[in-house]
């Protein structure tokens, strides 16, 4: 007889005549699939996510009868929402987390100027997830803290710049319409009478819900019109307000340079990861719209509220800016070239 070994099973084949034709010894984990570093754990204790939810330090959930119970979720949040945050901006900030706690979301601050005790007057503040570092953009905080493994319970992740206003805004609304309409990374529109608007594909439609594309006449061949296929055309969001689906922000994680802190060139290539059409799949909700009041942040001062001494360092923030985008198309570039195995859907 053959020894029994871990992780072996014995296989005997009979024919019709109840003849053994065959006695075999088969590995069935050989070729199980097991995250790297767990093999030497039993398959059912290897927990492959996390989550960003807040949990007690002592008395773990009740159940009605009394009994602790751990694994008890009731009302889940689904989505997060995560912002790099500084205290000028506390204003603007609050209101916008009120909304989007009032609508189950998980809530996450980046602090960039390292105040995080200066928060703690607000009502919501121990309810929300802060992390704090000097002088990063949400760019560096996403790459190290967003992991996709991390947010993957949630289905949307709305990733936000602080200086927008959100008074015609109501999150669980836009998230209906996103999935209504099938948008994997999305943007709401900016108020045009309101905002700081920087490319018309993102200012407000009043005639629809959602939008996909813009038009722009043009003598010179650069011009948007029904027949635009790529960005800035269609498929196109800014990276002020971004939302995306699970699925597209496990590519979008991958495609962020872990050194390029400020993520220009990533939207024009935002719709590979749109996990298809990029036509259909990036747009832009019309219904539910936001205001860009284009305040300064990192790196900015305000006159009117600092010392004039202050330097102001947006000057050196879009020079680094430009920096970062040269170097990424480069990198771009040679990947394509480099990797023989990937065919470009948008050729």
């Amino acid at each position: 007889m053959q020894p029994k070994l871990p992780g072996w099973k014995m296989d005997t084949a009979v024919d019709a005549d109840q003849n053994v034709i065959v006695d075999t010894v088969i590995d069935k984990c050989k070729n199980q699939c097991r995250p790297n570093g767990s093999e030497a754990l039993p398959a059912g204790i290897v927990s492959t996510t996390s989550s960003l939810e807040l949990r007690p330090l002592w008395n773990p959930p009740v159940t009605k009868k009394g009994h602790h119970k751990i694994e008890l979720k009731v009302n889940a949040s689904t989505n997060l929402f995560a912002m790099a945050v500084g205290i000028k901006q506390k204003d603007l900030v609050s209101k916008m987390v009120k909304k989007f706690i009032d609508s189950n979301f998980v809530v996450m601050l980046f602090h960039y100027d390292g105040i995080v005790d200066e928060w703690k007057d607000l009502e919501w503040s121990s309810l929300v997830i802060h992390v704090s570092a000097i002088d990063q953009s949400k760019w560096w905080f996403a790459k190290r803290f967003l992991h996709p493994d991390i947010v993957t319970e949630y289905d949307y992740i709305f990733l936000w710049d602080e200086d927008l206003g959100v008074e015609h805004f109501h999150p669980d609304k836009y998230v209906s319409i996103i999935k209504r309409e099938g948008l994997e990374i999305s943007q709401p529109a900016l108020d045009p009478k309101k905002s700081e608007v920087h490319h018309q594909i993102t200012a407000r439609g009043r005639r629809s819900s959602v939008h996909r594309r813009t038009y722009k006449a043009s003598n010179d061949g650069k011009g948007c019109d029904k027949s635009s296929t790529a960005p800035p055309c269609t498929g196109w969001i800014e990276m002020m307000a971004p939302v995306f689906s699970r699925a597209a922000w496990r590519c979008v994680w991958y495609m962020i340079q872990n050194d390029l802190i400020h993520a220009w060139g990533l939207d024009i290539q935002l719709g590979y990861c749109a996990q298809g059409d990029r036509t259909k799949n990036v747009g832009v909700v019309d219904a539910e719209y936001i205001v860009h009041y284009n305040r300064p942040t990192l790196g900015g001062i305000d006159n009117t509220m600092v010392s004039s001494q202050e330097k102001d360092h947006r000057v050196d923030v879009r020079r680094l800016s430009y920096q970062e985008l040269d170097v990424f198309r480069k990198r771009w570039e040679k990947a394509v070239e480099e990797d023989k195995c990937w065919v470009d859907p948008f050729q």
